[in-house]
């Protein structure tokens, strides 16, 4: 059982890469977003909710056998989290868009600013999957703002 936590804890692996585990680990929430995004709005909402709630038991179990607060090595969180950043807007699936909303996700996700910071302050746990929601949010604006700009250069042009 323990070893089913880590592998999933740990993305598989992925998680485990000695430089940048949490982009490497990231990886794995883009073919995840780009598989909800040809889904409803609503399967995309229960299916990326229902994850990001599984994995906070994951991840807080994960971290008690690691030792160490929120450990590189849990990559979990930023998988089932990145879906968020794209959440809705399928002008996403298009690789540059993909591909943008995973650097700025990363960007947040690894600076943490302010409200990132707090979200990681969240006690039991749920701090762990949480900064990544936020930094994940604050990419969904980003990304809605940009795609509407595009959008509208297109119908321009």
């Amino acid at each position: 059982m323990e070893a089913a936590l880590m592998t999933l804890a740990t993305g598989f692996g992925l998680g485990l890469s000695p430089w940048a585990s949490g982009t490497v680990g990231s990886l794995l929430g883009l073919p995840l977003a780009w598989w909800l995004l040809g889904r409803t709005r609503r399967v995309q909402a229960g299916v990326t909710l229902a994850l990001l709630l599984a994995a906070v038991p994951v991840c807080h179990l994960a971290e008690a056998q690691l030792g160490a607060k929120d450990d590189g090595r849990i990559v979990l969180d930023e998988i089932v989290a990145f879906p968020v950043a794209v959440l809705g807007q399928a002008g996403a699936r298009a690789p540059w868009a993909m591909a943008s909303a995973f650097v700025v996700y990363r960007v947040f996700d690894s600076t943490k600013p302010p409200p990132v910071t707090l979200a990681e302050a969240v006690p039991g746990g749920a701090g762990i999957v949480l900064d990544d929601v936020v930094a994940a949010a604050m990419t969904w604006l980003v990304m809605a703002g940009g795609l509407a700009l595009w959008r509208r250069r297109q119908a321009s042009s």
